[in-house]
């Protein structure tokens, strides 16, 4: 009877032991983890910051700035000022921590390209390759240029810019017109102008008429009103 309640007693020195053990080890490791987190802080956002900004503002969280030498040309973001960083902003960083970052260059100044004469989608490749931006795209309509080609550009061809504006014909494929009246009209100059518009005309014959001077319009096909489309054929007959 004495030799069990002694291994009862041993028994439950043990067990209350153990219970302490772990106990110890649990709060031990609790403790360990709320430090380790009271040491880490979140990494604030220093784009468009000078470095200047950026170094007082890491170290008052406990953090050091690493500026990188190298400059990265942006459009956006001025010359001297933070363009990016690692870690990124929001992440979580252990105390005293480096935050790298790597500073804007500015605006690089490109030389523009000649796109005048070219055609559109040739200009955008062209800027695209160098790294330059349309600024806007403008048009005109004229038969007196080709569609779809550059007729000026701004800034203007080997100037420096970064965005490119380009003015642009957009002649429409297929444009019909209304044919005139050439009746009365001098022949010869009637057919001038026509083909100078891209029209094929041709003076099918001339017929004397009386009290009308020679070479005038006496009829026409197609006849006045009708729509006709730049290549197609006109003929025309002239008094004589």
């Amino acid at each position: 009877m004495a030799l069990r309640t002694r291994v009862w007693s041993a028994g439950k020195l043990l067990v209350l032991g153990g219970a302490l053990a772990v106990t110890y080890v649990l709060f031990a490791a609790a403790s360990m983890r709320l430090a380790i987190r009271a040491r880490e802080v979140q990494v604030p956002d220093l784009t468009n910051r000078t470095a200047n900004e950026a170094t007082a503002i890491a170290n008052d969280l406990g953090l050091t700035i690493k500026v990188d030498d190298s400059l990265r040309p942006d459009p956006k973001i001025g010359a001297g000022r933070v363009l990016a960083q690692e870690p990124a902003p929001g992440s979580v960083a252990r105390y005293q921590r480096s935050v790298k970052v790597w500073l804007s260059g500015g605006q690089r100044a490109l030389t523009v390209p000649p796109l005048t004469g070219e055609t559109e989608r040739t200009a955008q490749l062209r800027l695209a390759q160098d790294g330059l931006t349309p600024a806007a795209v403008s048009e005109i309509r004229s038969e007196d240029y080709p569609s779809d080609v550059v007729r000026a550009q701004d800034p203007p061809a080997n100037g420096a810019g970064a965005r490119v504006a380009l003015l642009v014909n957009r002649t429409e494929h297929g444009a019909r017109y209304v044919m005139p009246d050439l009746i009365g009209v001098n022949g010869d100059r009637a057919a001038e102008i026509l083909r100078g518009r891209g029209f094929r005309v041709a003076v099918v014959g001339s017929t004397p008429y009386p009290g009308v001077t020679a070479g005038v319009v006496l009829r026409q096909n197609p006849q006045a009103g009708f729509q006709v489309a730049p290549g197609e054929p006109i003929s025309i007959e002239v008094s004589r």
